[in-house]
């Protein structure tokens, strides 16, 4: 019995000898060959995207991943997982809605879906003549004599010559979000946003909207139309701007229930009040699956402690992944977590979340000091042989943003996005579109980060390398 003692402790003494004695492109290279080769975040997404499905705030699909990324990451034996209450939304569609153009010609259908949120139509549905304008001055502009009693389309695209489809996306929703509340003000009955896709298709993307404060008996219902029919629907109106919109949705606000942000931590044998998070949101909207938005992420921040586990690798500080529930409609789950870990007096020196969907990684961007980003910069070279080159200051994510403090880092993966709003809040956001190789690179990437920050701490590197 001694013998076999003695022999588990001189394994374990050179395992971890031969651990620490490699460099960090070593540990880089055993990163990626364990994600492509015995990565478990496809398989996790197989079951997130096609067994449980859509996981809309405070409906059954979010509860049952609850207790599925619960059970998986018991089974990764962490140091600790725990749910952490958060009272949530609860909104359903309803019905599937329906809408057509009316012309002189007869009736031509078109494909809408209703926007998160809002109110539903009358039971028989909403008719009126339509009003098309590109932004909230042309509203303005029309005023409450010509746009009272009508249906306020706005058609505004992502504008196509930007080549950072994110920076095209936040230059249009604003439409989608407040559109609503901007019309009404004006008088009029109802909104049809052109979808926030960069391709001409048959899909309407829903997303969240807001009434802000506006009284439930002046709030006008609102959807989304594909950007094949907002062609359909101008090209109408100039040729005839007498025509119709007629549409119908049957969606409802419920009473806020109670639901959870999942965590699973690792404890740091040096610096275990040092808190490093890693994560992304459970949640999704209805229509597909949520395999990109934000299924990808969830498995993705699974895989970091996985990976980090079956390397050997035992971190320096706490490092714990949050998968948030209700980003999509809400940010109840980052506020949360962001609360309790103040109340706690918790010091989170980094996070890194991932909402950009699981195409092909090309960096992360960073919310930090000119010192950090230095920092980061000077690691450029580990991630070049991976195709990693983007590295940009600005911008991490929403879920982790209320961690923001004056010394931490705080980043965003980074995949190629020009497909991303192909699928974003839509129902082509499903499994098949998720290319495993490319889901695998990402949680390498993000693995690699975090070990990276975990070595060297933030804003020490050089530091360290002098000792």
């Amino acid at each position: 019995m001694r013998c076999i003692r003695t022999a588990i402790l001189v394994f374990c003494v050179l395992f971890t000898t031969n651990l620490f004695s490699q460099t960090d492109e070593e540990i880089f290279k055993n990163i990626y060959k364990s994600s492509l080769t015995n990565g478990k975040s496809y398989d996790w997404l197989n079951y997130l995207s096609n067994q449980i499905g859509s996981r809309l705030s405070g409906s059954l699909g979010a509860e049952r991943a609850v207790a599925f990324t619960k059970q998986e990451l018991e089974k990764l034996g962490l140091d600790n997982v725990w749910l952490q209450p958060v009272m949530v939304p609860k909104w359903v569609r309803g019905a599937k809605e329906y809408a057509y153009i009316k012309s002189a010609k007869g009736t031509t259908t078109v494909n809408i879906c209703a926007l998160g949120g809002s109110v539903a139509t009358p039971p028989l549905g909403l008719k009126s003549a339509v009003v098309e304008v590109h932004d909230f001055q042309e509203l303005k502009a029309l005023g409450k004599e010509k746009v009272e009693g009508k249906i306020v389309f706005y058609n505004r695209p992502m504008q196509p010559d930007v080549i950072q489809t994110f920076e095209a996306y936040g230059g249009c929703v604003n439409q989608r979000y407040e559109g609503a509340l901007q019309a009404a003000k004006y008088g009029a009955v109802g909104v049809i946003v052109r979808s926030m896709n960069l391709r001409l298709d048959d899909l309407p993307h829903t997303g969240s909207m807001t009434y802000e404060n506006l009284p439930v008996d002046k709030r006008i219902p609102s959807a989304a139309i594909s950007t094949n029919d907002a062609e359909l629907l101008s090209t109408m109106l100039k040729l005839d701007p007498s025509i119709e919109f007629f549409f119908r949705q049957n969606c409802k606000q419920l009473k806020d229930v109670l639901s959870y942000n999942v965590i699973g931590e690792i404890t740091g044998n040096e610096f275990p009040n040092e808190y490093m998070i890693v994560g992304g949101h459970l949640d999704s909207w209805d229509l597909g699956d949520g395999s990109h938005d934000d299924g990808a992420g969830v498995v993705q921040s699974m895989e970091v402690l996985r990976l980090l586990k079956e390397i050997g690798i035992k971190p320096k500080r706490s490092i714990r992944v949050v998968l948030f529930m209700n980003e999509e409609n809400g940010l109840r789950g980052g506020n949360k977590y962001a609360e309790e870990a103040k109340q706690k007096g918790e010091n989170h020196v980094f996070a890194l979340e991932s909402d950009a969907g699981g195409f092909t990684p090309r960096g992360f961007s960073f919310d930090c000091t000119d010192a950090a980003f230095n920092q980061v910069l000077s690691w450029q070279h580990l991630f070049k042989p991976y195709l990693i080159y983007f590295f940009e200051k600005g911008g991490s994510g929403a879920d982790v943003g209320p961690l923001k403090t004056n010394t931490n880092v705080l980043a965003g993966l980074r995949p190629d996005s020009q497909r991303y709003f192909d699928h974003h809040h839509a129902s082509n956001d499903t499994f098949d579109a998720v290319n495993k190789r490319e889901l695998e690179l990402g949680a390498a990437t993000m693995t690699a980060l975090v070990y990276l920050f975990d070595k060297y701490g933030v804003n020490t590197m050089v530091n360290r390398l002098k000792n």
